[in-house]
Formats: structure tokens, C-alpha cells, sequence
């Protein structure tokens, strides 16, 4: 063979590789550029398209396109914010507008943002369920009741139901341990339930969508105090208990860490409670006055009955007395009364305190 053959040879072979290269190269690219456009597509879909229960999302007015993507990826209603803010932006960037907005895990990102940008039409009006501070489970199951036109007693029953307390405990596993279910428990959910104003759009959404919000605002504040609680050697079951204690003393103006620090000083030596409201939950019902006869009801849940906590919380505590149930006041206080105007009254001694209540209770 010449020289001028091999050589053609050579390169012949040579641009052959190249162009295979690049062949391959250009068919790598394809199938990249096709996976990727494919997995675009599929994060637009529906998370849930058998899933049509109704979910009322709340975007509050100057939302950027990043806050609301996180709003909907909170709700399981998008599958990636990336996504989302991707095609709100290859959609001409248009505004999303701020209101109360019907969705569902069956709608995809287009119909979510179609409605966002519309607005209009598809905004809906929205109920307040209020909770207050202090409220006990039989009462907060008959505001949901009130205010969503539901049977009082079916909602308390399924409440109590411990096949569903169990599958909240799935969701919730931090929070809602076995502690709940102890022999003696009136209502499991007593005092997890967070008192607070929550929104819900015009339908009657399930008790599961009722319930749920509740024990996540529960989730966050004790979240915000893990630290407390680990320094004090607190599960979240004896936080609350403490905090529904205080809760149930506390007047408006009261300082709740003072009252802590009654309980926490009683606890070190050993000595009972004694908080009213604890006889009142033990006997089921509401008095102007304790009676002496009712102290001495049997029940784990009768601070001058059983020593140190009662077995459960009595009623569900806001913020300020779960703060001060994990950072009491440095105090000598043993015992605290109530004047006829509110304001409480601490004593370090049984004799100070009679001497008060002589004062201030006829």
C-alpha cells in the first residue's frame, strides 16, 4: 500500500471516530435534554390526582414568587418549588395574586397558577375557628361542632377514638407518645391541641384537617423550647401538663413564671400541688366554689390527691404559660391566692397564706 492510501486510510478512520463521537455526543444530549423535559413535565403534574379533598391556602398580600412556592410545597400541593418558580417565570412572570384560595392535591402547577394569576373567581371567603386559650377537649369539640354545623358527640367520640389518636401519633411521633394512653387519661388529645384563631375556606373540611394545624402549632412552639425541656428533663406530655396547670391559675395580669415557680418548689420538697382547677377537671364539672369534700375526689388528675403532676393536662395552654412552665421564677414562694380584682397574691408560709386569704376571700 502507498503512501498516499495510508495515509487516506488514516484519516478516513480518523474522521469516522469523530464523527461517531459526535454522533453519540448529539444522541447523549437528546437524552438528557429529553429525561430533563420529562421530568419538567412531570414535577408540574398533580402531587395526588386521586386526591380531591379541598385544602384552603392563604397567600398573604406582597408574597414574593418564592414564597408562595414554599406556602404550596408546605401543603403537599406542588412537588418542587424550583419547578414552580420555573414556570410562573417562563409564563412572562405574570403577578400571582394574594387572597384565600381553594386547592387540592389533584390540580397540576399550570391550573394552580392560572387561578394565582387570575384571582377573582376563584378566591373564596374564609371561617374563623377560634380556640380559646384555657379550653378544654369536650369544649373545643363543640366549637368545631358549632361552627362547622357537625354532631358535637361524633366529633368528641373520634377525638377519643384511639384507632385515629394512633394514626395522628404516625404523623406526630415526637409529640404524641404512648404517655398519652396511660391508664387514668381522660381524653389523650387533652391539652395538645393549641389554642389559636385557625382559617379554613368556605367547606366543611375533615376533622383530620381540623386537628392536624393544631398539633403542628403544638409541634412549634415546644420545638422552639426542645432546649428548655431537655435542660428541665421534661417530655412534651409533662410540659403541657404544667403548662395547662398554669394556664387554668393565671388571671390577665398574673406573672405565669411566679406561679411556676410555686409549683416547681413545691415539687422539690414533695409537697402536693393543690390547684383547684385540678379538683374541677376530676369532677367532670364547672363550681363557683371547691368544696372541702371535693378535694379528697379519687383521681390521678386531683393534685391534693396524687403528689407531683397530675397525670395529664386539664386544658390546652397558649404560648405564655408553656414559656413559663420551662423558665420559672427563682422564688420562695409556696402558696398564691387570688384577690376578688384578680391580681394573686404569693406567700412563702401556710400562715401568710391564711393570713391573706383571710384578707381577700369571705
Amino acid at each position: 500500500m502507498n503512501e498516499f492510501n495510508q495515509n487516506g486510510f488514516k484519516n478516513s478512520n480518523k474522521k469516522g471516530r469523530v464523527i461517531r463521537i459526535f454522533t453519540y455526543l448529539i444522541i447523549a444530549i437528546l437524552v438528557v435534554v429529553g429525561a430533563g423535559f420529562g421530568a419538567y413535565k412531570y414535577m408540574l403534574k398533580p402531587v395526588n390526582s386521586a386526591n380531591k379533598q379541598i385544602n384552603l391556602v392563604t397567600i398573604p398580600e406582597g408574597s414574593s414568587v418564592d414564597d408562595i412556592a414554599e406556602i404550596f410545597k408546605k401543603k403537599n400541593l406542588i412537588k418542587n418549588t424550583s419547578i414552580f418558580k420555573l414556570y410562573v417565570k417562563l409564563h412572562n412572570n405574570a403577578s400571582l395574586k394574594s387572597g384565600n384560595y381553594h386547592f387540592s392535591e389533584s390540580q397540576g402547577v399550570a391550573t394552580i397558577v392560572n387561578h394565582l394569576q387570575v384571582g377573582g373567581k376563584y378566591q373564596v371567603a374564609v371561617k374563623n375557628l377560634m380556640i380559646p386559650e384555657g379550653t378544654q377537649l369536650k369544649e373545643i369539640a363543640a366549637i368545631i361542632a358549632k361552627e362547622f354545623k357537625l354532631d358535637e358527640a361524633a366529633v368528641l367520640k373520634q377525638l377519643n377514638d384511639k384507632a385515629y389518636i394512633q394514626g395522628l401519633q404516625k404523623k406526630f411521633p415526637q409529640l404524641l407518645t404512648n404517655e398519652m394512653f396511660k391508664a387514668g387519661i381522660r381524653y389523650p388529645l387533652e391539652g395538645y391541641l393549641y389554642p389559636s384563631t385557625y382559617k379554613y375556606g368556605d367547606f366543611t373540611p375533615s376533622l383530620d384537617q381540623i386537628i392536624t394545624p393544631m398539633l403542628t402549632e403544638t409541634v412549634k412552639v415546644l420545638d422552639h423550647y426542645k432546649e428548655k425541656m431537655n435542660q428541665l428533663k421534661l417530655t412534651p406530655h409533662q410540659t403541657l401538663t404544667m403548662a395547662s396547670l398554669i394556664e387554668e391559675e393565671a388571671t390577665g395580669t398574673t406573672d405565669r413564671k411566679l406561679i411556676s415557680s410555686v409549683f416547681y418548689n413545691r415539687l422539690k420538697i414533695n409537697m402536693p400541688l393543690q390547684t383547684d382547677p385540678t379538683v374541677l377537671y376530676a369532677l367532670g364539672k364547672h363550681k363557683e366554689r371547691v368544696l372541702y369534700k371535693d378535694l379528697e375526689v379519687k383521681s390521678p388528675y386531683n393534685t391534693y390527691y396524687v403528689k407531683g403532676l397530675p397525670i395529664g393536662p386539664i386544658a390546652s395552654a397558649g404560648v405564655d404559660s408553656i414559656v413559663a412552665a420551662l423558665e420559672p421564677a427563682k422564688s420562695d414562694y409556696l402558696y398564691f391566692l387570688a384577690d376578688k380584682t384578680g391580681k394573686v397574691i404569693f406567700t412563702k408560709s401556710l400562715s401568710e397564706h391564711n393570713t391573706e386569704k383571710e384578707k381577700h376571700i369571705k
